[in-house]
């Protein structure tokens, strides 16, 4: 699929390109940029998108540029109630999302979800879907300015990172929540699994505090917890199907008003290496989109 790019996510994965610190190490130079929102310039026969749709698509390498390509089945049709900056935020983080609570969490109505990196992009994703699906929602935060953003995001509860924020998470549920979204890892992800209750489980989407936790599988025996990985982009790459699935319920969200992504700054394409900095050095307040038109 070849897309007019109007607007592109930039995402912590991009931060680990460019340092080549990314598990796939393309080839010097390359492009960067993992999902675009524009409009489709050329399109397979016979396909669900022909030239002229608007789309979100997913790209991994490329996407910060005026043209892009995309598979067909990581393109999609991105609704009129969503401009070309939300939509640029919308496949990554909101496909990430469905997946990691829906598929890999499990989730039910009425459960608890505690969510790090509130004020992300994935976390304000993770925000959002889990309300529309019915669960309670935490957000662990380091400031005021990113509490307000997962409150807008539909966080019911917030925790400061900074603070005793396990204690309070139990105290707020009544002995633990069901599920952790962390897309952060480092020194918190032991207080996570201690602030499950029985059955709970912690899903793995990422390690943006830098390193990698190790697990204590006793904990996970004693206390009948589980620690699960949520790797969207491999998940559908090897079950292809899987993407539309997923796809449909971002999109049934959308239309009953539950997902709305949350743009924190715009950049203009010239400034790429801005925005990247900016989420490198952690200082992001929803999504970082390039604008490129």
């Amino acid at each position: 699929m070849v897309v007019e790019v109007h607007a592109a996510g930039v995402t912590f994965a991009d931060v680990l390109f460019s340092r080549g610190l990314y598990q796939m190490k393309p080839e010097l130079p390359f492009v960067p940029g993992m999902e675009v929102a524009g409009i489709v310039r050329d399109a397979p026969d016979g396909g669900k998108l022909r030239r002229g749709d608007r789309v979100a698509a997913f790209t991994e390498l490329g996407g910060f540029a005026e043209v892009a390509i995309a598979p067909a089945h990581l393109t999609f049709r991105l609704p009129d109630s969503l401009d070309f900056a939300q939509g640029a935020g919308l496949v990554l983080n909101y496909h990430t999302a469905v997946f990691a609570l829906v598929t890999r969490g499990r989730l039910r109505p009425g459960e608890w979800v505690l969510v790090h990196g509130g004020a992300g992009g994935v976390g304000t994703a993770a925000l959002q879907v889990a309300r529309g699906l019915g669960a309670r929602t935490i957000a662990v935060v380091s400031s005021q300015d990113k509490a307000q953003v997962a409150y807008r995001a539909g966080a019911q509860e917030i925790v400061r990172s900074d603070g005793p924020w396990r204690d309070e998470v139990r105290e707020l549920t009544g002995g633990g929540v069901d599920v952790v979204v962390d897309p952060v890892g480092g020194n918190r992800f032991t207080d996570s699994l201690r602030s499950l209750r029985a059955g709970g489980r912690v899903v793995v989407v990422g390690f943006a505090g830098g390193s990698i936790p190790q697990v204590k599988v006793n904990r996970l025996l004693l206390h009948n917890t589980e620690v699960v990985g949520a790797a969207w982009r491999e998940w559908v790459i090897q079950q292809p199907d899987a993407a539309d699935d997923i796809g449909a319920v971002v999109t049934r969200l959308i239309h009953e008003g539950a997902i709305r992504p949350v743009v924190g700054t715009l950049v203009a394409l010239d400034d790429g290496a801005d925005a990247l900095r900016l989420i490198e050095r952690r200082g992001a307040l929803g999504k970082v989109v390039l604008a490129t038109r």
